[in-house]
């Protein structure tokens, strides 16, 4: 398993994968390991939770430096994300016992509640794009409740593991509480989410990665959380501050290089400040500084890999070739380094890759639609369902149109974001499941029904 820094193309490490019998032994040690933590109680968790906050804060720049330099995270946005895990942390510390207290229920001639126990071992399947984010949002809730995890994270990213893997340590974690595999082969993932120690799978990825995961859990009657990307519409209705929501756009379409599933990649806007939109758009887009991640003023970075570069390059040139027009951007930013330009694009329409896909750089596809009702038919026409954006001042009118739109989010005159007190998640080919908040907390949870009868 070889490592190469994305903004200089050389290879940073070697890492040797797991051996089968290294990796039974660590399913077998977390097994063993939820038998006594799910006797912990909530409150003797969380304090472990509390010292996994400290060591983030405490390790923050060194753990921004890996992600720079592993997977090319700007510095400022690595830092964010290690303090937005250590927010994870303190938020289910805070709230974790009331969530999961028991619920009273009617029950005729007795007593009776719903108690929430712990599922096991969850085998968590993470991506690269937020090495630490990714795990954090799916791990602590379910820590917290009192499963063990066992971390399967992308192998472009083992020293992002490894990190993760001494917080835990040096929190004071009971071994086998929290383990990571090292395994750069499909296969033996796909085995192992029928692996009989293995009690539930959550998985962040890509479309084909989530079906192969559904079919193999469903097979052996696990449970799945899926968040499998997303097309995000962000609509601007006429009557927005168009100027904030161009500048918003960029921002948003921009952070961590465009990488993000939540991040906005189609912009419907309102025919009449269409015009107006798209030369803000351009105007913030060329704004946004690309360079070495290392450098805390760089806004974005290099993607992750080249394959990543190359599919956006023919994502955009078969937009062009069917009719979309290139207003800045459009190619690769530097000869050495996976590092492309912020791009904006219009007339784009369906049909086109940049609107039917999920583009995963700093790609800005501008759709115009003759009216508030047409911009949720276009945001609604895509097989993803994760996230939607409505700029507007009218607030009442926004609520009506979230109605409307087939996803798991809706933010308005906000971008959509994951929030530890927000159930996240999303429908249709975005996935299943909710991660964070009450909902989150719940989903590896047995809702185990209790009645007392009289003696």
């Amino acid at each position: 398993m070889k490592t190469v820094n994305p903004s200089t193309e050389k290879v940073i490490g070697e890492y040797a994968p797991d051996s089968p019998q290294d990796i039974e032994a660590k399913i077998n040690s977390a097994a063993g390991a939820f038998q006594n933590w799910r006797k912990f109680s909530t409150e003797a968790r969380c304090d472990k939770l509390r010292a996994v906050a400290a060591a983030l804060r405490k390790h923050r720049s060194d753990l921004a430096r890996i992600m720079a330099t592993e997977m090319g995270k700007p510095l400022t946005g690595g830092e964010t994300e290690i303090n937005k895990c250590a927010v994870a942390c303190d938020h289910f510390v805070q709230n974790a016992d009331a969530l999961l207290m028991p619920t009273a229920l009617a029950a005729s001639g007795g007593k009776g509640y719903a108690r929430y126990d712990p599922l096991g071992p969850i085998l968590a399947i993470m991506p690269w794009n937020y090495p630490f984010w990714q795990v954090f949002r799916c791990g602590v809730a379910a820590l917290a409740a009192g499963n063990v995890i066992i971390l399967k994270h992308a192998p472009n990213v083992p020293a992002c593991a490894k990190a993760i893997d001494d917080m835990f340590r040096e929190a004071g974690f009971p071994a086998g509480v929290f383990t990571s595999l090292r395994i750069d082969d499909n296969a033996v993932v796909q085995k192992l989410c029928s692996h009989p120690a293995i009690a539930a799978v959550s998985l962040t990825g890509s479309e084909k990665a989530g079906s192969a995961v559904a079919s193999t859990a469903g097979g052996a009657l696990k449970k799945t959380v899926l968040e499998l990307g997303g097309s995000d519409a962000f609509i601007v209705l006429k009557d927005c501050d168009v100027e904030f929501a161009a500048m918003s756009a960029a921002e948003a379409r921009c952070s961590n290089t465009g990488q993000s599933c939540i991040a906005p990649k189609r912009f419907i806007v309102e025919e009449s400040v269409l015009a107006k939109f798209q030369d803000a758009l351009v105007v913030a887009m060329k704004r946004r500084k690309t360079g070495d991640p290392m450098d805390h003023a760089t806004e974005v970075g290099p993607l992750a890999r080249k394959d990543l570069m190359d599919t956006l390059q023919r994502q955009v040139d078969d937009s062009v070739k069917a009719g979309a027009k290139l207003l800045v951007g459009g190619q690769r930013a530097t000869p050495v380094g996976f590092f492309y330009a912020p791009t904006v694009l219009t007339d784009v329409r369906p049909g086109m890759p940049v609107f039917d896909e999920e583009t995963f750089g700093p790609v800005a596809p501008v759709i115009s639609a003759a009216n508030a009702a047409e911009a949720v038919r276009l945001a609604n026409q895509s097989r993803f369902g994760l996230g939607a954006s409505i700029w507007t001042r009218n607030l009442a009118a926004a609520e009506e149109l979230a109605v409307d739109l087939d996803c798991g989010n809706v933010f308005i005159n906000s971008v959509v974001r994951s929030d530890p007190r927000l159930p996240f998640g999303g429908i249709k080919n975005s996935g299943w499941g909710r991660e964070l908040s009450e909902a989150g907390i719940k989903e590896f949870m047995n809702v185990k029904t209790v009645w007392v009868g009289k003696p």
